[in-house]
């Protein structure tokens, strides 16, 4: 039930965000409005204030604004809900106004959805403050996960202390990982106590590899528990917050992920764990339980081990006052920005499968996900979801923003408007790929279930 709600709330919000910013961009320039509806088809919910109706429609895959000049745009069958009963003032016609203006009709839903991202990411920044690991120091390097041109950074060693990356020093994982993700080739990894840097030529382009790179990649800290769920095996065993895992069946546990890579291996298998807790070794008896999940590396979903308990991490929470809430905000709404052009240029040129393309359930997952982790996670997922709706809307395809936008570029080279009949065979087959990406999407979703399932 709360991924429902989670998704309902989700949708609702960034539709609602995207249609005000043209209806209220529309209103701006004096074009009549005359349908505001959240959702396609007929309505479920319908009023009437002044010359605009407003519609909560039947179909929750996004939403329109309906003005006066696009009521025969070709989407004014049943998807739309049919023409609006509201008589047409032909002088306040969207067509009937110059291309500036119709650009900024068009254009408000994006700026909206962008707008939403950074006051979110801005609020967070100011209320609760940004997460901070205070470490540079490598506890793996996953060799079999690094792209062509960056096999070199195997040659790091569990505790290696990374110093500087391009001549920039690095203090913070985030350091490391922005450095590594964002500077151009090559890339020269400064390391303590190394006389020369590590050299990967790894092209800023490839955001395919270089995300491999920070996938391979490990921070190191100690093995120090500090949360232990009651009722899961590490509670039933007796570990404590405040436990330093020493050894795990006879070996010496140095790290967090080292200790961690032996339960998840361990399943429904004892494992003799060594602690030092109160300046006294204790022992105790570990049973991990099997659970379900995508790998941490490939994605795959896999049974691993699980015992219930949370690691002492050196994370720090840094606070910003308005000026740096301001700055962190806008500095969270680029890269998000960023990271979502990536992955469609990816999608578009094949680097990244189109069947890692989610749709519909893919994000309802992941809106409960984000409401199960709190309140923070669920406005971050919010915002990240807002800058993926922007950037789409901006696709160069009938029916979107974006093909809207392209439209108006016609009409200012040719020095008038493409015809009725085009525009109209040109949304058509935009509406046809929406839909076929919609298809595709949808089908990646059941199959990853189907997966899960079966691996069940």
């Amino acid at each position: 039930m709360l991924t429902v709600v989670a998704f309902l709330v989700v949708i609702g919000v960034l539709i609602f965000v995207h249609e005000a910013g043209h209806f209220l961009a529309a209103k701006a320039v004096g074009v009549q409005v005359l349908r505001f509806s959240l959702g396609f088809g007929r309505p479920i919910v319908a009023w009437h204030r002044g010359e605009t109706e407003y519609w909560i429609s039947w179909l929750p895959i996004g939403g329109y604004v309906k003005m006066a000049g696009m009521e025969d745009e070709g989407m004014s069958g049943d998807l739309e809900g049919g023409k609006s009963s509201v008589p047409v003032d032909p002088a306040r016609a969207f067509d009937r106004q110059p291309i500036w203006a119709r650009a900024v009709v068009l254009a408000a839903g994006v700026t909206m959805n962008v707008v939403l991202a950074f006051v979110v990411y801005t609020g967070l920044a100011a209320t609760v403050g940004a997460s901070r690991t205070n470490t540079t120091q490598v506890d793996t390097v996953w060799a079999s996960l690094l792209p062509k041109g960056g096999e070199a950074l195997a040659q790091l060693r569990q505790g290696d202390r990374i110093v500087a990356i391009n001549g920039d020093t690095v203090r913070t994982w985030e350091d490391v990982l922005t450095e590594l993700a964002t500077e151009p080739a090559p890339l020269r990894i400064a390391v303590a106590g190394r006389p020369a840097p590590i050299v990967l030529d790894v092209p800023r382009g490839d955001q395919e590899a270089r995300g491999a790179l920070l996938r391979a990649l490990e921070s190191f800290f100690p093995c120090r528990i500090d949360v232990v769920t009651p009722g899961l095996p590490a509670d039933r065993a007796g570990l404590k917050s405040g436990d330093l895992v020493v050894r795990a069946n006879g070996d010496t546990v140095l790290s967090w992920t080292q200790f961690t890579r032996l339960v998840r291996r361990s399943v429904h298998r004892p494992v003799a764990v060594t602690v030092w807790r109160d300046g006294r070794t204790v022992d105790v008896r570990l049973v991990p339980e099997r659970q379900f999940g995508p790998d941490p590396h490939t994605g795959a979903e896999v049974a691993y081990g699980f015992a219930g308990i949370g690691a002492t991490t050196p994370i720090t929470r840094q606070r910003f006052g308005v000026i740096g809430a301001i700055g962190e905000g806008a500095r969270n709404t680029v890269t998000s920005a960023k990271l979502i052009v990536s992955i469609v240029r990816g999608l578009f040129t094949g680097e990244l499968s189109l069947r890692q393309l989610g749709g519909p359930i893919a994000i309802g997952q992941q809106s409960g996900q984000a409401a199960r982790a709190g309140l923070v996670s669920f406005l971050a997922f919010l915002a990240l979801i807002s800058i993926n709706l922007a950037i789409l809307n901006l696709l160069p395809v009938p029916i979107l923003d974006g093909g809207q936008l392209m439209f108006l570029a016609a009409e200012a080279i040719r020095r008038q408007p493409l015809s009725l009949s085009v525009r109209l065979r040109l949304t058509q087959l935009g509406f046809l790929f929406i839909i076929g990406l919609l298809l595709l999407a949808t089908s990646n979703d059941l199959i990853r279930i189907f997966n899960s399932v079966f691996h069940h």
